[in-house]
């Protein structure tokens, strides 16, 4: 990462409530046609949620805690604060003397910028403000909430005009929450009704839906430079396994969460980029 700072564009998605399974089976089906073309391999990688709902999670991945793989560590982190002892800062991390990754990136010419989606997003309440408040630049609108149907081409449009209003060389670090796949979701099922529900189809279709406008977030982002991208979940959600709804809960389906980070070409259609490995 230390070779991405300062050079590339950073953005962060979370997938808000995103469950790994459905995640794989839909990139396994050919179903996510655009997300596919980024995933390493056509495929998300199956890692373990830093936390069981939004606030807890997210606080976690700002302080340089992402998902971390499920498989045997220990997983040398991309982001960390400099801390005495820690074992998971590597030669390759990027390490800043600040608490929080987005202070991190500012104090080294980062325009940081959020686009919220769920209600910790939302600014309505100091809860609802403390994770936006870490960045200099925050948008919520009714539009980009849990309750709208277009939420996510809402955020993406506001994500082009952030992007336009930037000089050329200034460098940015953008993150959205993208809340379509939070409940309520029924709406993006075809046939669906608000009496039959939300559900793992429902779930899926949501998905669907963001796949069919992420390819214009992605475009935005690497229109000025080469872009160093995360999309993943910040936890999942359960639909009724074992008799569980919802989350804050730990259940496999909660805690297992699909990632993916990948490098986004600069309008040249530059590949003179490292690997990054986390």
């Amino acid at each position: 990462m230390n070779e991405l700072v300062g050079s590339h564009d950073l953005l962060l998605v979370t997938l808000d409530t995103l469950r790994y399974d459905v995640a794989a089976e839909l990139a396994a089906a050919g179903r996510l046609p655009h997300l596919a073309r980024y995933l390493p391999g056509g495929r998300w990688e199956r890692r373990h949620a830093p936390g069981s709902f939004t606030y807890a999670s997210h606080q976690a991945m700002f302080a340089g805690f992402l998902p971390t793989p499920a498989s045997p560590g220990p997983h040398p982190r991309l982001f960390a604060a400099r801390f005495a002892g820690s074992e998971t800062t590597a030669g390759g991390t990027f390490v800043y003397d600040t608490p929080d990754l987005v202070s991190g990136v500012a104090a080294h010419g980062y325009r940081t910028v959020c686009i919220g989606g769920v209600g910790f997003f939302n600014k309505q309440g100091p809860l609802g403000s403390v994770l936006p408040g870490l960045f200099q630049e925050s948008h919520w609108e009714p539009e980009f909430g849990v309750a709208s149907p277009t939420s996510f081409e809402a955020q993406v449009a506001r994500a082009e005009e952030v992007v336009a209003a930037l000089p050329d060389e200034q460098r940015l670090f953008l993150f959205v929450n993208v809340a379509a796949l939070h409940q309520p979701n029924w709406f993006h099922l075809p046939g669906a009704t608000r009496e039959s529900g939300d559900s793992r189809a429902s779930h899926a279709a949501a998905l669907e839906y963001v796949d069919r406008h992420i390819g214009r977030l992605f475009a935005a982002m690497s229109g000025r430079r080469p872009c160093f991208a995360i999309v993943c979940s910040d936890h999942g959600t359960a639909y009724g396994e074992d008799g569980h709804t919802g989350h804050r809960i730990g259940h496999e389906t909660v805690w297992t969460v699909p990632y993916a980070q990948f490098l986004l070409d600069g309008p040249a259609g530059r590949a003179d980029t490292p690997e990054v490995r986390s």
